[in-house]
């Protein structure tokens, strides 16, 4: 999820559970310790561009170092000497725990994947129950917020936090319904698929990124979940999935730090070759384009001799959002979305 978001989540809660005793306070350390653990993002290697798609929500968005993390944010309170009394800095800690935690759950609501349980497991957990970013979702804690710190009181806050969580279900009730409309379109075109992902797209959860595997390929299709009407879908593309066998024997021969396995993991192993360039091996979750795939960050390998194995292609800043084309997807105005059936 984006920082501000985060901040905002980790402030509200902070400040609904403990603002009564702690004040400002509590929603200053809120914020603070659930922007934190993003500090993974300066960790990086130039010998090994994949340290940091390794690491990047790793540990510092698991469950078990969030109030090791928290304990960092809230020491910074002990320079004054009115926190230092041993229960109202606990409490800090607390809120500062809480707030942490909260980033590492928001997190795994995405469709990035997250790693909730390190150092136990290496999984990512990832419930695309809502799109990284989200107006709708932010702006109600945003005023919640806003309403309740400079009142001091806490029930504006609360009921931004449980429009908030009434949301977030909403998106888990849009995403059985995107999955149950994937599964129809598959069966209809005599399909069997062997896993699914279905993803919200940007700032909504009506409009659905679905990809389905079948026969190694990837499936990749829009699918429109309205809130009071029936599903349909803008039908996309194939493109084979890409295993560690099929690679070529220039790759393979280059690929002695296991990065195409490494790569593979981060993409929940949703990979494909990029259509406009064969050496691209992308993550098909993302594309920049709605029309065909046009991936937004993969690895290519280098030739012998170059100081890395792999170079890593970050095409997020060449995003461009078509509001207008956004628009006529979420109101149902798009006419190349179809029923199913």
């Amino acid at each position: 999820m984006d920082p501000i978001t985060h901040t905002l989540l980790g402030a509200s809660l902070a400040h609904v559970t403990f603002g009564r005793r702690l004040g400002r306070a509590a929603a200053l350390v809120g914020g603070l310790a659930a922007f934190a653990p993003d500090v993974d993002v300066f960790i990086s290697s130039a010998a090994d561009p994949l340290v940091a798609t390794a690491y990047h929500r790793g540990f510092t968005h698991a469950l078990a170092f969030a109030p090791v993390g928290a304990a960092i944010v809230a020491a910074l309170w002990l320079a004054r000497p009115a926190w230092r009394e041993r229960r109202r800095w606990c409490e800090l800690w607390a809120a500062a725990t809480l707030a942490w935690l909260s980033h590492a759950l928001l997190d795994a609501a995405t469709s990035y994947g997250t790693q909730l349980f390190w150092p136990f497991s290496t999984a990512r957990a990832g419930w695309d129950l809502i799109a990284i970013v989200d107006p709708v979702f932010t702006l109600a804690l945003l005023a919640g917020l806003v309403v309740a710190v400079p009142r001091r009181t806490v029930r504006p806050a609360a009921v931004a936090l449980a429009f908030a969580a009434c949301y977030m279900v909403l998106g888990g009730v849009q995403h059985a319904r995107a999955v149950n409309a994937q599964h129809e379109l598959a069966a209809r075109r005599g399909h069997a698929p062997v896993r699914v992902e279905v993803m919200p797209t940007l700032a909504n959860n009506l409009v659905w990124r679905a990809l389905y595997e079948h026969e190694g390929r990837i499936f990749s299709d829009r699918i429109r979940a309205g809130w009071f009407s029936g599903a349909t879908v803008r039908e996309g593309w194939s493109l084979p999935l890409v295993r560690a066998a099929n690679l070529t024997p220039a790759e393979i021969a280059r690929d002695r730090r296991e990065s195409f396995a490494r790569f593979a993991w981060f993409s929940d192993h949703w990979v494909a070759r990029s259509p406009a360039d064969a050496t691209l091996l992308a993550d098909m979750r993302y594309t920049l384009s709605a029309e065909a795939f046009d991936p937004i960050w993969g690895i290519r390998f280098t030739p012998a001799g170059a100081p890395t194995e792999v170079e890593w292609l970050n095409r997020a800043r060449d995003r461009r959002v078509n509001l207008a084309e956004t628009w006529r997807e979420i109101t149902g105005a798009d006419e190349r979305f179809r029923a199913i059936r």
